[in-house]
């Protein structure tokens, strides 16, 4: 295609940085429901001489010219050349921690990262709803295994800060974060003795929290 409007000719030059060829055609196509190739996108970008700013990266699906020769190549005076790629630069699934003490993977390009643990709730048991948080049962924000990860509602992480229903052990964290959903649940209901009789139910049910000196309506709250 070698005439573009003054329309398309925009999208194109604002849409450029870091898109593949692909990708912006892709968007271009898209738009103005047309049928553009990469190659139309790569001929484009040498005519208005556009760089897209991924110069040196290896697009997904490429292999790499020199893969298997680490070590072997040695530098030229092409290499580390203004505008490559940064001797810094992190690449897709690099993990680092952050001042809150929880793991970040990087994601996606360029240095978007995520909590690593919803990354992997999210792999495991689906997309996490709004209004929910995922915690640690152990209380170790290292343990990213799937089974020491309990989703729960904002409301019922509150619930469970507030009658220090958190703990070391895994297995007294799952009851608690159980017992604060029966708390949520009931805030809507009249406040009357069913409900510690539920508690005392799940309690002794799990028999993983000690009831025999516990004051129910002192130990939990709800407000």
């Amino acid at each position: 295609m070698n005439k573009y409007t003054k329309e398309q000719k925009e999208f194109l030059t604002n849409n450029n940085y870091m898109k593949t060829a692909k990708e912006l055609a892709e968007m271009f196509n898209k738009k103005f429901k047309m049928n553009l190739t990469p190659q139309n996108i790569k001929t484009f970008r040498g005519n208005h001489k556009l760089n897209s700013g991924l110069t040196g990266r290896f697009e997904k699906g490429n292999v790499p010219f020199n893969k298997g020769t680490k070590g072997l190549m040695k530098a030229n005076k092409t290499s580390f050349k203004k505008g490559n790629i940064p001797s810094n630069h992190k690449k897709v699934g690099y993990e680092r921690i952050n001042v809150d003490g929880y793991i970040e993977i990087k994601v996606k390009e360029p240095n978007i990262f995520k909590l690593k643990h919803r990354v992997i709730y999210e792999q495991y048991y689906g997309k996490i709803p709004k209004g929910h948080k995922v915690i640690f049962a152990d209380g170790n924000k290292l343990n990213v295994d799937p089974n020491n990860l309990i989703l729960v509602t904002n409301s019922e992480e509150l619930i469970m800060n507030k009658n220090k229903l958190r703990y070391d052990e895994a297995e007294l964290t799952k009851t608690g974060s159980l017992i604060a959903k029966v708390i949520d649940k009931t805030h809507k209901v009249k406040k009357d003795g069913r409900l510690w009789t539920i508690i005392l139910w799940l309690t002794i049910y799990n028999k993983k929290i000690k009831t025999t000196k516990w004051n129910f309506r002192e130990r939990f709250t709800i407000s």
